[in-house]
């Protein structure tokens, strides 16, 4: 079982540098094997579409809540550490263009060393994508071909790609990836289409807001979906979600059994010494490092 953390983007910290540094250097030491980031380019006072992951179906976070470019972040981190994987958990896939995004992806793994993961959704704030002029109603299809399309670029040289929303030919983008056959891309949501998708199309799927029955009615979507693209369903990674506070052998037992590859806990707090003690506290649990 592998173990990753997140940031606490709700005390307005994520994009303080000092900070940063501090807390995934405490991450990287207890032995987490990955921190993440979220993105939102543009927050709203308020928005018509329900927001998924809470009961009152809005999103808990201010208006004004600094949420900083993910994939900088990384950039910065990858200079910061040597050894904790970078992921994104998740980037709103509808917002980028595959070129861009696979030129983005390419570099931060190189200056990484190989250690970024590529975590994608397709979006839920319809606000957001409007503001950017992005049709909300065909998120799922443009994702898909993101996707595809971002593979074709690291893969081929000179590469060309032809859909209905991303066109491109005799396009040659440098660097590539460490990693090969490219950065690992995980696939986010809680949708059936998302399920599908990480069945499809994702080196791993990151079931969001999702327990219980309907949980392992996702993960078997997910494992169906991969078999009629004649896939290994095996293979895609599973990462499921937790609380960095309430983590006991139990939880991990329960989420074990869920087929979870990897446990990506939430913090509760920005205070770095309270956060240190937790980190270690789930090192000391699972004997994560010496």
């Amino acid at each position: 079982m592998k173990f990753g953390v997140t940031l606490p983007y709700g005390a307005g910290v994520a994009a303080d540098p000092e900070w940063l540094r501090s807390f995934v250097a405490a991450a990287e030491s207890s032995g987490f094997e990955s921190v993440y980031v979220v993105e939102h380019v543009v927050m709203v006072s308020a928005h018509d579409e329900r927001y998924p992951y809470a009961e009152s179906g809005k999103v808990p976070l201010a208006s004004d809540c600094p949420i900083a470019d993910p994939l900088d972040v990384l950039a910065f981190l990858a200079a910061t550490t040597s050894k904790i994987r970078l992921g994104t958990s998740v980037l709103v896939a509808p917002l980028h263009h595959p070129l861009v995004l696979a030129k983005r992806l390419a570099t931060i793994d190189q200056l990484s060393g190989g250690r970024l993961i590529a975590g994608l959704g397709v979006g839920w704030m319809r606000e957001e994508m409007e503001s950017v002029g992005v049709d909300f109603a065909t998120r799922g299809r443009r994702t898909d071909e993101l996707i595809e399309a971002v593979r074709v670029a690291w893969a081929d040289s000179p590469a060309s790609y032809r859909g209905e929303f991303f066109s491109f030919a005799g396009t040659n983008t440098f660097p590539k990836p460490i990693q090969t056959p490219g950065v690992p891309i995980h696939i986010g949501g809680h949708s059936s289409a998302a399920a599908k998708r990480a069945g499809r199309l994702g080196d791993g799927f990151v079931p969001l807001g999702l327990h219980g029955a309907d949980l392992a009615k996702a993960l078997g979507e997910m494992r169906e979906a991969a078999e009629r693209a004649g896939r290994d369903p095996d293979a895609i990674e599973v990462s499921l979600r937790g609380s960095l506070t309430a983590i006991d052998h139990e939880a991990i037992d329960a989420l074990r059994a869920m087929g979870a590859h990897r446990v990506i806990l939430s913090p509760a707090t920005a205070d770095l010494d309270q956060l240190a003690e937790h980190l270690w506290a789930v090192n000391a649990l699972m004997g994560l490092v010496d």
